[in-house]
């Protein structure tokens, strides 16, 4: 973690760590513009704003909410 002007960042691997996602999703939710990042300095390395990666945790929806839909043979007749 990094603070800088009064916001603390996260690197990439812990952004992906408190996600719980691999880097590939990472860098899909900031080019889907779900996340954003932000370049440190003149490095390529990118960071992502705590606040914004706990908002994304409060709408992503736990595992154990997932609804399992049946397959279309157990509710389509074959009338």
């Amino acid at each position: 973690m990094l603070e800088l002007e009064g916001d603390i960042y996260l690197t990439s691997e812990e952004a992906c760590e408190m996600l719980g996602v691999k880097a590939s999703t990472l860098y899909a939710y900031v080019s889907r513009n779900i996340l954003g990042s932000y370049r440190q300095g003149i490095r390529r390395t990118r960071l992502y704003r705590l606040a914004e990666v706990e908002g994304l945790l409060r709408v992503k929806p736990a595992s154990d909410d997932l609804v399992e839909i049946p397959l279309v043979d157990s509710w389509m007749g074959d009338k």
